[in-house]
């Protein structure tokens, strides 16, 4: 009897856990091919280059759950990058604070009007986020004048590049700590505060959260504002790690936050979503674009081979769910 409830909890295990098998299969194939793949430097690398994609799927993750979708994040990133390099010249030699509150507040303030325009202003959070995407990527190149930002000050640089600990000679640099306290802070916020029942109830159904007097609005008006403060902290990392403000850096970010929360089982439709799963999500885009580089394979298969990664980790995270989206 024991031995038959294993089974049945190993099963429910290993259904559940679909895209896990795929990273750690993906890992040990990669890692066969090429053993540089393993190595400490490089995992740090592969970590490095998914932190701030990480970042903005854990963002899309409460979007999504919500019921809703954000296409602007890349167009946010970018301004707010742009906006923090701005006051982060070399020539103006202003706190370290300063353009990192900036890029904050830039991001909130757009993932606000997004919230606002899809609440009270009833516009269907596709259209609202694609038309600020669009808008927001304007006042980007407005603000940087269609060039590059150079001239920023050695603090600056330092916010996501100065390293933190040392394990031999391998560094770990600000990016993954960044990553690994926005996990943590999320995934308490979702999982263990009022505020992340309330999201997956008005995902899971809006007119049932209602009735049970959950301030709808001001939840979907919190996601989209926290979302585009992430966006925001994003950019200044992102403009900290180039070491200038480009407007033209998050063009294609948004779409790849979108895909990792998706391979993370994130529910399009709402209501169903996990922030390990979607980091998880993250790290089999990165894994799989460093193992593809490493073994020398084209850009353009390493482009097929993720939108095919993406329907097979939704195919066994559906069936991991009984069939259920």
């Amino acid at each position: 009897m024991v031995e038959i409830r294993l089974q049945r909890s190993l099963g429910v295990f290993v259904r559940k856990a679909g895209i896990l098998w795929i990273f750690i299969i993906m890992c040990v194939v990669i890692g066969i091919l090429s053993p540089n793949f393993i190595k400490p430097l490089n995992v740090v690398t592969i970590l490095k280059q998914i932190s701030m994609l990480g970042i903005l799927a854990i963002g899309s993750t409460f979007v999504l759950i919500s019921g809703g979708i954000d296409l602007s994040v890349g167009s946010t990133m970018s301004a707010a990058g742009v906006c923090a390099a701005l006051v982060g010249l070399q020539t103006q030699n202003n706190p370290l604070i300063l353009p990192i509150v900036i890029a904050l507040v830039v991001g909130l303030g757009i993932g606000l009007i997004n919230g606002f325009g899809v609440t009270y202003g009833r516009i269907t959070p596709f259209i609202m986020t694609l038309g600020l995407m669009i808008s927001v990527r304007g006042l980007a190149l407005l603000l940087s004048k269609g060039q590059p930002i150079f001239g920023l000050s050695d603090k600056f640089a330092s916010i996501s590049g100065q390293p933190i600990f040392r394990f031999g000679s391998v560094t770990i640099p600000n990016l993954i700590l960044y990553l690994i306290a926005t996990t943590a802070f999320m995934s308490i916020l979702l999982k263990f505060t009022i505020y992340g029942k309330w999201l997956f109830a008005v995902g899971g159904n809006e007119n049932s959260a209602r009735f049970s007097a959950i301030n709808v609005a001001a939840v979907k008006i919190a996601v989209y504002a926290l979302n585009g403060l992430l966006a925001g902290l994003c950019g200044v990392l992102m403009a900290s790690k180039i070491n200038s403000g480009d407007a033209t850096v998050g063009e294609n970010i948004a779409l790849d936050a979108i895909a990792a929360s998706v391979i993370g089982g994130v529910s399009l439709s709402g209501g169903i979503g996990t922030i390990w799963k979607t980091v998880l999500g993250a790290l089999i885009i990165g894994v799989m674009q460093n193992g593809l580089q490493i073994l020398s394979v084209s850009p353009f298969v390493q482009t097929i081979v993720e939108g095919l990664i993406i329907i097979a980790a939704v195919f066994f995270d559906v069936r991991g769910k009984g069939g259920r989206s």
